[in-house]
């Protein structure tokens, strides 16, 4: 078992959501953590919150599209830490449409999900995980760090109508953990670091909570537990799997019961 007090965490969508709940969670338990984002104003004041608990946290803006960024990112923490021990490329985001609408009346399709939509998501979601997780990974095997990748998938990687681009993209957090774990075996590290996902469903950040009150009663309806999964259930999840080194290569969902058609 792994313990979390004086771990290093690195975390990108660290100034907000799931990413700055489990920043919080890692410093509860004893660790110390780096947390990137790409809006500066929210990662200071995210950080100035952490530091103010007594933890020590330090900051630093990333881009994870940015391949210099994220090999700086990675520099910073050995640089402050000495070491890597959990990696949580957290940063995401969305840009939801159908791939093409069709006009109700006429048949024909008025509107489709434009290349920016789809390629943004990709570039973030996908591309973004690829560079944090090779640059932090090319650390912790030079400097011998132990630890897990935890990346975040979604329920929506099951396929959700109106996120093609994203769903497409958690898809592939499904996957990256089986070709991590399969890689780092070829070449003895698997006992060293590990890969896993975290699957949420729909959780209580910020942004869920903004939707309209009447469109979240419909969200709540279809979740067995009754209530949107909170940020700091998530948080508790990562940092299990970071204890149990017996979790590997797979993707544990996190949803409260949540599935296609969950009254059966």
């Amino acid at each position: 078992m792994l313990e979390i007090a004086d771990s290093v965490a690195v975390i990108t969508g660290g100034s907000g959501g799931i990413g700055l709940a489990l920043a919080r969670y890692w410093c509860g338990n004893g660790g110390r953590v780096l947390i990137a984002d790409v809006a500066e104003p929210p990662l200071a004041k995210a950080e100035a919150e952490l530091r103010a608990s007594g933890a020590d946290a330090r900051a630093i803006v990333c881009d994870v599209t940015n391949e210099n960024d994220c090999g700086r990112m990675a520099d910073f923490a050995i640089e402050q830490f000495g070491r890597i021990n959990l990696v949580a490329p957290f940063a995401g985001i969305i840009k939801d449409g159908l791939m093409v609408t069709p006009d109700m009346a006429s048949g024909k399709v008025i509107r489709k999900m434009t290349l920016d939509q789809f390629q943004s998501v990709l570039n973030v979601n996908l591309t973004g995980v690829f560079l944090t997780v090779r640059e932090c990974a090319e650390r912790m095997i030079n400097n011998g760090c132990k630890g897990l990748i935890c990346l975040i998938s979604s329920i929506g990687s099951l396929g959700t109508a109106g996120q093609i681009n994203y769903s497409s993209s958690k898809a592939a957090m499904s996957a990256i953990p089986k070709v991590l774990t399969a890689e780092f075996f070829r070449r003895g590290l698997a006992h060293q670091i590990r890969c896993v996902a975290v699957a949420p469903g729909y959780v209580g950040t910020h942004m869920v909570r903004k939707i309209s009150p009447a469109v979240l009663d419909k969200i709540i309806e279809q979740v067995p537990i009754g209530r949107l999964v909170e940020p700091e259930e998530v948080a508790s999840l990562v940092g299990e799997l970071y204890r149990n080194e017996a979790l590997a290569g797979e993707v544990f969902f996190i949803h409260g019961g949540l599935r296609l058609g969950s009254k059966g």
